[in-house]
């Protein structure tokens, strides 16, 4: 059963929930996904051990899901670039690494969006919802800027986003 975008995008969710996990129907909602889609993201990270428990009672296997992210996933989901278009930033143009990284001339990576309030160059979220989550979601959006980071940045901008994102992902696992 090989992982799908989308199944990143429902564990980082979880990221966020602590041990109070909602439904699939709120977290769907939460991720414009479908109920059936969170179900089946989940049984997939099941499988590729990155979650914990049951479907029903899923945790994130952080230390798994850190390997994936920081090793894997600029290689099984590599970043997709497009044309200068409207959108919402991403990568190194989005928290927490704007406040470490100073924009230069060159125009932001973004996510396409009709909402999105910065031009920029498009670079493909991880799945279609991506920009309409992280809109919902700061924390999930934090979390999703540095995994573009990581599939898509220099080295500098990888190691600090391998450092921030560390650091969100432990947040809700330690307290």
């Amino acid at each position: 059963m090989a992982l799908k975008p989308q199944d990143i995008v429902v564990v980082l969710k979880l990221c966020g929930y602590g041990t109070n996990r909602p439904p699939f129907a709120q977290i769907a909602a939460d991720l414009a996904m479908s109920p059936s889609e969170v179900h089946g993201a989940l049984k997939r990270a099941q499988a590729a051990h990155l979650v914990h428990g049951s479907e029903m009672n899923s945790r994130p296997n952080v230390s798994a899901l850190e390997e994936f992210l920081i090793h894997g996933v600029k290689y099984a989901f590599p970043a997709e670039h497009g044309g200068s278009t409207r959108g919402v930033p991403t990568s190194y143009a989005a928290a927490p690494l704007n406040r470490l990284i100073a924009a230069g001339d060159e125009p932001i990576p973004v996510w396409p969006h009709p909402d999105g309030k910065r031009r920029g160059i498009a670079l493909a979220p991880l799945y279609k919802t991506v920009p309409i989550a992280a809109m919902r979601d700061a924390s999930l959006y934090e979390k999703l800027a540095l995994v573009d980071a990581l599939r898509d940045g220099r080295t500098r901008e990888r190691k600090l986003a391998e450092q921030e994102l560390k650091k969100l992902l432990r947040k809700k696992a330690d307290g």
